[in-house]
């Protein structure tokens, strides 16, 4: 800011040489203090917009992805919700072969015989195999492709799908490998919203087969929705090729049992597939809440890598401000030594331009604010995960923006306080 620019403001003198002044004269000082910082910043506006613009960029990426942070957390809550915490999977694949990572489907391990068997163990209450693959799906003009998968009768409750017109199919249709299929709901929509048909009733093709639609199911989450099911042996008979299962689904009458029952099943699978001591198993065993638990560690772990970005950001804002502080201090020279002259302590010197330090950064944290809300809500449209704002995802970086202005502007401001008003009064 230049010197000729700015208006020394009036400055309440002590009474008694030596004496701090009174209560309100002290009051009206911080007022002028205040006063003094807002008219040095708007004298030069621009200059003061751009010191502020790293710690606006800063703070929108913290609001941003704080904002995009939450709402995968809470996809993550509703999609699982439905699951309950007392289900187990069993998918075919060993945590690492020679030190190389596998999973779902690495390894064809499991069969009808293994999901039987696991029906016995202790505390189970329901079991089902699961068969899948994708297909595509015929209604007159309509085509559809997602995923097909084959289950028994007891995976609606397993999964807690809830029907939303027809019935889901029953134990005599499992037996008689009957062709009917339950249809969730991005299926229908595709199938028969444009006709605007009842889908209760009516034949589809399913990569060629003839099946008929006997239920269809409420919303649940966008993925799980692209989903045909029908009775596990027809699935067998008619569309699969292979005797091995994507995974099993075991459900346990109480979730204080789940660990044990989780043990139970690693040990008779062992038993099952020949799996001698020190050789890794070919299965994998997971209770839902783990599966809750690791997927919000990585969300986790992927805010604190974008708010660590974010902090970079912060840094280089203050690292601005203290630049511009340290210039204003140097052109702003003969003006302190004036202030000085006529009776302003160091401390007040010193308050003026720590104020100005933090008005700048709280102002780019108020910036911040508004675009980053707006850039997280942009970006939560377009993944199609809930927008969640919590007073606290709003506090933080503000009060943080108020950290970073004292720390870089203590110094500046500790500079101006210190100088001589003699050689201060000198400067041209």
């Amino acid at each position: 800011m230049s010197r000729n620019s700015v208006t020394t403001p009036p400055v309440v003198a002590s009474p008694v040489p030596g004496e701090p002044p009174a209560q309100n004269q002290r009051g009206l000082l911080v007022g002028v203090i205040f006063r003094a910082a807002f008219k040095a910043l708007q004298a030069n506006r621009l200059r003061s917009f751009l010191t502020m613009l790293g710690v606006i960029i800063g703070v929108g990426a913290v609001i941003a992805a704080v904002t995009l942070t939450q709402g995968v957390s809470a996809n993550i809550d509703q999609r699982f919700a439905s699951l309950g915490t007392n289900i187990i999977y069993v998918i075919p694949g060993s945590a690492s072969s020679k030190g190389v990572q596998t999973g779902l489907g690495s390894v064809s391990s499991l069969t009808i015989g293994d999901a039987s068997a696991l029906a016995g163990v202790g505390n189970v209450t329901a079991v089902s195999p699961v068969d899948g693959m994708s297909g595509q799906a015929v209604y007159r003009n309509q085509t559809w492709s997602g995923g097909v998968y084959g289950v028994y009768p007891v995976y609606q409750n397993i999964a807690n799908w809830q029907i939303a017109e027809g019935a889901w199919f029953s134990s005599g249709e499992e037996a008689a490998r009957a062709s009917d299929v339950v249809l969730g709901a991005t299926v229908v929509q595709t199938l028969f919203g444009p006709a605007r048909a009842d889908p209760i009733g009516q034949t589809i093709r399913i990569n060629g087969q003839v099946f008929h639609v006997v239920g269809t199911l409420q919303a649940q989450g966008k993925g799980n929705d692209n989903s045909i099911f029908m009775p596990f042996s027809t699935f067998q008979q008619r569309l699969s090729n292979t005797s091995f299962l994507n995974q099993i689904n075991i459900q346990v009458d109480n979730v204080n049992n789940v660990a044990q029952v989780q043990q139970d099943i690693t040990t008779l699978l062992e038993q099952r597939h020949h799996i001698q001591p020190g050789m890794a198993d070919d299965f994998r065993a997971y209770a839902s809440n783990q599966l809750i638990q690791n997927v919000q560690s990585s969300t986790s772990l992927l805010a604190s890598l974008l708010i660590g970005i974010a902090a970079i950001s912060l840094t280089v804002g203050g690292i601005g401000i203290m630049n511009i502080m340290l210039v204003s201090v140097s052109e702003r020279t003969r003006e302190i030594g004036i202030r000085m002259a006529v009776g302003a302590r160091r401390r007040d010197i010193r308050g003026q331009f720590l104020v100005e330090a933090v008005i700048l950064s709280v102002l780019g944290g108020l910036f911040g604010i508004i675009i980053g809300l707006a850039a997280g809500y942009e970006l939560v449209q377009v993944v199609q995960i809930p927008f969640v704002v919590t007073g606290f995802s709003i506090l933080l970086p503000v009060a943080v923006a108020a950290i970073v202005g004292i720390v870089f502007g203590l110094y500046p401001a500790a500079l101006a306080s210190n100088l001589d008003p003699i050689v201060a009064l000198r400067a041209e």
